[in-house]
């Protein structure tokens, strides 16, 4: 394997840990209105994630920087072509964080209230946008012979990208749901767990339609291994999840969305970026790459750093493993 499609599997690598990190922290954000019933509730499902959202948030910026310097051309195409949708991720993002940090410093309820809808449309934007920014990169969008993108935002919100949209939507939902359920206990615990049985089915299904979708458009046998995998896991988190094990639901959740993630990885090998228009206008590994030298001393850094920041992130993890009460939360400052 050379140095480009390793970095290749890398930045993919990068991207599960983004998703199946953050992906909880939208299903959290979007679980306000349906499992809180006042604000101690809605205290107790930001405090689930509360020690860790800023922190499975740089998986994002990690993932965008390692694009940048793997795949200059990659990157520029990509971040130039889907200005307008990165920009709506980018601003959600901005929302919900100042909203966790500004939801508190007021004790009136309509102060809290608009906080609570950034978090909400901060969690679900992106949460769509990317699913829907992932199927146009499979399905391929229009290049020029420069590389450059020549549709605009509704190119990319045909049929199938709004498919993988909704799907990335669920999936992150019914993921911070069963994560509650992990991190709470009593009342909030039983009613994240009916939750995320209901929604679980829906997911089922519209994901089991996008896989489908994907595979018979532009399927190969990897695909096909990886989607399986991803289906198994998706259900037997659901029943999991209905027998009350939320720890071993959560875990094949994480498992759902990695394989699905390198399973759409799978389907782009060895293009980065196809051109919908014309073949020959494709983004590929090889044309797309930085030079050996850059990709070497990147090697380097990653094989340094990479564990540090692995380590630090279950240490992290660690630290905060115990369930959120409504009792911790009345006994502590008002927040």
């Amino acid at each position: 394997m050379d140095l480009a499609t390793l970095w290749f599997w890398i930045v993919a690598f990068m991207f599960v840990g983004y998703f199946v990190l953050d992906g909880f922290d939208f299903g959290v954000g979007m679980s306000l209105p349906f499992l809180a019933k006042d604000d101690t509730d809605k205290r107790v499902l930001i405090n689930t994630i509360g020690p860790v959202w800023d922190l499975n948030e740089t998986w994002v910026i990690v993932a965008g920087a390692a694009l940048f310097a793997a795949f200059p051309e990659w990157y520029a195409s990509l971040f130039s072509g889907f200005y307008l949708a990165l920009l709506l991720i980018l601003l959600a993002l901005i929302a919900r964080g100042v909203s966790f940090e500004y939801r508190h410093q007021r004790p009136d309820s309509q102060w809290k209230n608009w906080f609570d809808w950034m978090i909400i449309v901060g969690s679900a934007l992106p949460a769509l946008l990317w699913g829907v920014a992932f199927a146009n990169i499979v399905q391929g969008v229009p290049l020029d012979a420069d590389h450059n993108f020549t549709g605009n935002l509704l190119t990319l919100l045909n049929p199938y990208g709004l498919l993988g949209g909704l799907t990335t939507l669920l999936l992150f939902f019914t993921h911070g749901v069963v994560f509650v359920s992990l991190k709470t206990d009593g009342e909030i615990r039983e009613r994240a767990r009916r939750l995320a049985v209901r929604a679980g089915i829906v997911t089922v299904v519209v994901a089991a339609g996008f896989l489908l979708w994907t595979g018979l458009a532009f399927g190969t046998t990897w695909f096909w291994i990886l989607a399986a995998v991803a289906a198994v896991a998706l259900i037997g988190s659901w029943f999991l999840n209905f027998r009350g094990l939320e720890g071993a639901s959560f875990t094949l959740m994480a498992i759902t969305i990695a394989a699905a993630v390198f399973a759409l990885f799978a389907v782009l090998f060895p293009d980065v970026l196809p051109a919908s228009n014309d073949p020959a206008n494709s983004l590929t590994i090889e044309n797309a790459s930085s030079t050996p030298y850059t990709l070497t001393v990147m090697s380097w850094t990653a094989l340094i750093f990479l564990p540090f920041i692995l380590g630090y992130q279950a240490w992290t993890y660690w630290i905060f493993r115990k369930r959120v009460t409504r009792a911790d939360i009345e006994a502590a400052p008002a927040h």
